[in-house]
């Protein structure tokens, strides 16, 4: 079984979404003193690799504790949208070369070659987000969540999250954000997995996103 991860690291000093804080690990026990070593993590919900569900944007949709977990696990087809530059979108042309395989994917993973530029101030500029066609279609099918290797699915700038907006009003949906090697995957379809800790009320989460080929 070939296993490939495709989650950043959580660490101290990380890139985070402009107007949060980064992460903390704050040691509270050693070997040394206590013969084990416990942390204290101090993280927001969407650091990271993480998961966005409904109740991400509204107050009366689903938390990511009430979705099944059958949710975040199935199969996924990465659409490689690298060609696009910055500031196009990702239109229907990026997901109809791949024909019906796109309609039999649980998850629909976007890679746009953005997480190499992780770790730099570039990692935040204008990266592709998807038209409203490519919306329209996500939302008419019966996927299980949709995945990207940047930091949002909206503009980073874009303070009404338009599309976050229209994604979780019209479609019960986890959105994640921040993958990473995508490029690992192939054209396919491949089993993937996505789990995020079991908050309760729980708006967002990292999680440990992984692909494996059996």
């Amino acid at each position: 079984m070939n296993v490939i991860d495709l989650t950043h690291t959580i660490k101290e000093k990380m890139p985070v979404f402009p107007g949060t804080n980064p992460p903390k690990l704050i040691p509270t026990s050693s070997y040394e003193n206590d013969g084990f070593k416990e942390t204290l993590l101090q993280i927001y919900t969407h650091t990271g690799t993480h998961m966005d569900p409904p109740a991400h944007i509204f107050a009366d949709k689903m938390t990511l504790d009430q979705f099944p977990v059958s949710q975040f696990i199935g199969k996924a087809l990465v659409i490689d949208c690298r060609n696009l530059k910055e500031g196009e979108e990702i239109s229907m042309s990026c997901i109809r070369k791949y024909g019906k395989k796109a309609e039999q994917a649980d998850f629909l993973l976007f890679h746009l070659g953005w997480d190499k530029r992780w770790g730099t101030d570039d990692y935040f500029g204008d990266y592709p987000c998807l038209d409203e066609t490519v919306l329209d279609y996500i939302i008419s099918g019966n996927y299980k969540g949709i995945g990207f290797d940047v930091i949002g699915l909206d503009p980073v700038n874009d303070v009404n999250l338009i599309r976050h907006k229209k994604l979780f009003e019209n479609s019960q949906i986890v959105n994640i954000e921040n993958l990473k090697n995508l490029e690992l995957c192939g054209s396919d379809l491949f089993w993937f997995s996505c789990f995020p800790l079991k908050l309760e009320n729980c708006d967002g989460s990292p999680v440990r996103a992984v692909a494996w080929f059996e």
